[in-house]
């Protein structure tokens, strides 16, 4: 039996530091969306979301969209990437324009946002998104859609993601390099909140912790956008690292170490558990580990203490970052974590005691034909990126040309459009 006919097909790309995965989407002719294919590799030439490898960078993520595109058996021309490092920054720009109490027209939307460009400065860095968030009119705040009410004064928050521009193009050109054209650079924490967080969860308030290998970046949404954010150049990576300076090992060992036998909770009995460094099968591989037995068995506590104390050192940083943006009182309490490190074993529970406030785990919402390997937090930014592509969001921009033009309408209203149209095109 046939499946359902699909309308639309894009592609998407999360450059990460420890892996690159893309995934092949479609939009079915009933409005659903259904994940063709998807696929990932360890990443190469990408250090803390910077390419420090233009060769190696453009294989991986070539390397990376061939295995969606064959699990697909279709191929993509344009990809929306997702990128976690550049010095990604976040903020809310806000414009304001005399209606003059009458009706809002769709007209006066477009012409609000043209104008609102202006306001927009990048102060030399480049502008990833700029989006209109929600609208205000008067007093009232908040408003999703103004067409048809009635204000004195319409009012429009704008949401801007900066980076920095020479980061930005070396990830755009090594995914151009791979034969794919950019169809735009999405931050991951915008990515990433799509994919975690409820509409309910960012109209209330909460802070979104997406700890990567490299980079954790704390973001806060709070009246249905995203807020503030800051980038933490500390990852899960630095837990491998740490595990392998301990032991004396080599980092496969360290991340199999940290994957399989690791936990952010340590238990009575841990001291008592010897594990053994090397997978089945690989016993003679890489060195023997510092205070291991005769069978290069460490004690189970022994890993958990490198691990706790690395995560100690993260959440006083995720803390400050936390204070720095004010995410406190009412407003302030839930915290979701997401990414490849949320996959550790009882982090939510130890987040939750170090930084004092309910914490859970963000995890990929349920898409059809998902591979189930990439249902986890380590895949969720990816996962937000086609539901960020499948939205369409407008980007003030992109807007065209044909309402560039500035108008101010008195209260007369149509008398005023139609003057300014007889004067337009005659």
């Amino acid at each position: 039996m046939a499946g359902p006919r699909i309308t639309r097909v894009f592609g998407a790309v999360n450059i990460g530091s420890f892996r690159i995965s893309a995934i092949v989407a479609g939009i079915s002719e009933t409005g659903d969306m259904i994940v063709l294919g998807s696929g990932h590799r360890a990443s190469q030439g990408i250090k803390r979301g910077y390419v420090t490898d233009m060769t190696a960078a453009t294989y991986a993520v070539r390397d990376a969209i061939d295995r969606a595109e064959r699990m697909a058996n279709t191929s993509v021309q344009k990809v929306w990437i997702g990128c976690s490092g550049a010095g990604l920054a976040s903020r809310i720009d806000q414009f304001d324009a005399e209606i003059g109490g009458r009706r809002i027209e769709q007209e006066d939307i477009d012409q609000l946002l043209v104008s609102a460009r202006d306001v927009i400065q990048p102060d030399g860095r480049m502008v990833l998104h700029a989006q209109p968030a929600q609208y205000r009119l008067d007093g009232a705040h908040g408003v999703v859609d103004p067409k048809g009410l009635h204000a004195e004064r319409l009012g429009v928050d704008i949401h801007v993601m900066l980076a920095d521009g020479a980061p930005i193009r070396n990830l755009t050109e090594a995914v151009q390099s791979a034969h794919l054209e950019v169809e735009a650079v999405v931050g991951s924490p915008i990515a990433a909140g799509q994919a975690c967080l409820s509409p309910e969860e960012r109209d209330l308030g909460v802070a979104l912790v997406e700890f990567g290998a490299e980079v954790t970046n704390v973001a806060i949404y709070s009246g249905g956008m995203l807020t503030d954010m800051i980038p933490i150049p500390m990852g899960s990576a630095d837990i491998t690292d740490a595990i392998a300076s301990a032991f004396g090992i080599r980092r496969f060992q360290a991340e199999r170490l940290k994957c399989v036998n690791g936990s952010a909770i340590a238990s009575p009995t841990d001291h008592r558990e010897m594990i053994p460094v090397n997978a089945p099968g690989e016993e003679g591989v890489g060195p023997i580990a510092r205070h291991a037995d005769e069978k290069n068995r460490i004690p189970r506590a022994e890993l958990i203490g490198v691990i706790t104390g690395q995560l100690g050192a993260l959440m006083e940083e995720v803390s400050k970052a936390l204070k720095a943006m004010r995410f406190s009182g009412q407003r302030g309490q839930q915290v979701v974590f997401t990414g490849g490190g949320a996959e550790l074993v009882g982090l939510a529970d130890f987040a939750q005691a170090a930084l004092g406030k309910p914490v859970r785990i963000g995890r990929v919402p349920q898409l059809s034909g998902l591979a189930e390997a990439h249902v986890k937090p380590g895949f969720s930014t990816l996962a937000g990126l086609v539901l960020y592509a499948a939205d369409d969001p407008v980007d003030i921009r992109s807007l065209g040309k044909s309402h560039q033009k500035t108008v101010k309408y008195s209260g007369l209203g149509v008398v005023g459009r139609v003057v300014s149209a007889l004067k337009e095109y005659f």
